[in-house]
């Protein structure tokens, strides 16, 4: 069995670590650095994401009519904080280092992706996001640890990307691709790039991961952390699921 039997189409794309810190302030869902992402800004995203991703309802069909196609599930206050945090953080890392995007991401490519309205503000950020990322640099693909693919086989078998008759030998040879340990240069690299910012999340958030590799379905199977990690508080239960895979859904599936 290939990998692609177990990894559909899955993208690699920029995550920023954020480094802990200790500052608390009421109506703030982030810092990075001195900037303040407030949970107002958050719940402006969140906003305008209902009102131009209406849930089908309402008058009932006609009894011949097709059945509604499934209302987008929209992404929680997590996945917006997120892509706040690493908008800001790309921003200043590009800024100092003179990174220029290597690729324009367009919006109606990542609505169609995500089953939003291009003109919606999120999908509007996350484009911009991706395409600034696009100009970071990343490390050359890296070979896994044991502990690496344990980790990744165990995020595949509870997503339910790897049937039940594959052993865990196996699966881990077919995951070990080069996507995989692009995935793991990316996250290592990336930590050592923003190792001198401050980036704090409030605690509602934490544990706040963006995932630089998904199994199908938006599965993490790869996930750099932002921020703090959990402290055991209740967090943002009303994110129905991770982001999506980051970047355009014209990267390749996975081969090895």
């Amino acid at each position: 069995m290939r990998a692609r039997r177990l990894v559909a189409v899955a993208s690699v794309a920029i995550g920023l670590v954020a480094l802990s810190g200790c500052r608390a302030e009421p109506g703030v869902a982030a810092y990075v650095g001195d900037q303040r992402i407030t949970e107002d800004a958050v719940t402006a995203v969140m906003d305008d994401l209902r009102a131009k991703n209406p849930t089908p309802g309402g008058e009932s069909a006609a009894p011949d009519a097709r059945p509604p196609a499934p209302a987008p599930q929209l992404p929680g206050r997590s996945e917006v904080v997120s892509v706040l945090v690493l908008a800001e953080v790309c921003e200043r890392v590009s800024a100092e280092k003179n990174h220029q995007p290597r690729g324009q991401v367009a919006a109606a490519q990542l609505a169609q992706q995500f089953g939003l309205s291009p003109d919606t503000d999120y999908v509007q950020r996350v484009a911009g996001l991706y395409t600034c990322l696009s100009g970071v640099p990343t490390g050359a693909p890296a070979a896994p640890t044991e502990q690496e693919l344990a980790d990744v086989v165990a995020a595949g078998r509870q997503a339910g990307a790897i049937p039940a008759d594959v052993t865990d030998e196996a699966a881990a040879g077919q995951l070990d691709g080069e996507q995989f340990r692009t995935a793991l240069a990316t996250r290592k690299a990336l930590a050592e790039v923003v190792a001198g910012y401050d980036v704090t999340v409030n605690p509602r958030y934490r544990p706040l991961e963006f995932p630089v590799l998904s199994f199908a379905g938006n599965a993490p199977a790869v996930s750099v952390p932002l921020g703090e990690a959990g402290t055991g508080a209740v967090t943002d239960v009303s994110t129905p699921d991770p982001l999506p895979p980051a970047g355009p859904e014209a990267a390749g599936p996975a081969d090895s």
